[in-house]
């Protein structure tokens, strides 16, 4: 889990905006894409690692990866949303 002072002072790094922690639903949605090798990054690069929790940008545009509690707030690495909606 992402620890909840860390939560509070994590921004997007393209454009500030705060980000949230997604459901596990949401996870569990990305995870069965990353199986199938169906699930792309933001570069267009197809995501290969599980991902443990996510932390979607306020405007609901991109989803960071979380992986063993640390958040990778690449925005290469961005999981654009609309895949998993």
């Amino acid at each position: 889990m992402v620890d909840p002072e860390l939560l509070k002072i994590l921004v997007c790094p393209e454009n500030k905006t705060p980000v949230q922690l997604v459901d596990q639903d949401v996870i569990d949605l990305a995870n069965g894409a990353i199986q199938k090798g169906a699930l792309k990054n933001r570069v267009g690069q197809v995501v290969k690692e599980a991902i443990d929790f996510g932390l979607l940008r306020e405007d609901k545009k991109y989803l960071y990866p979380v992986r063993d509690d640390i958040p990778i707030m690449l925005i290469d690495e961005a999981i654009p949303y609309e895949q998993l909606s």
